[in-house]
């Protein structure tokens, strides 16, 4: 069973960073389309970003593009979402998930679906 930790969560002030990690263990995930999902309270989960497995490219919702960066660590087999300027409105649980390929427009991962657990960001002051 393909297992997905993220980490990284926390409290932090509007327009503070934080960087969240997706990693896994006894598998590889570069082999994987990585996404970045979240969902708020009352919410329906939305797919905040993804990185492809083949080429690297990634792909972000309109409400993060510009201040949020996914990318790959194969030596640390970890993705990582760095999110800066962070917003009220980007409280929500962070969710990491793994599958064969992703695409954007909206952000989705296709074909059989790992996730992980999650962890939560809160943007407040």
């Amino acid at each position: 069973q393909l297992q997905l930790v993220e980490s990284g969560g926390g409290l932090v002030q509007p327009g503070g960073s934080l960087r969240l990690s997706c990693a896994a263990s006894e598998f590889t995930l570069d082999y994987y389309g990585i996404g970045w999902f979240r969902q708020a309270p009352g919410k329906e989960r939305e797919g905040v970003s993804c990185i492809s497995s083949s080429d690297g490219m990634t792909y972000y919702a309109d409400s993060v593009k510009g201040r949020f960066t996914i990318s790959r660590d194969n030596a640390k087999n970890t993705v990582y979402l760095q999110m800066n300027s962070l917003k009220p409105e980007d409280t929500a649980v962070y969710y990491c998930a793994a599958g064969p390929y992703c695409s954007g427009y909206p952000v989705t991962i296709h074909g059989m679906t790992y996730w992980g657990k999650g962890t939560l960001v809160t943007v407040s002051s």
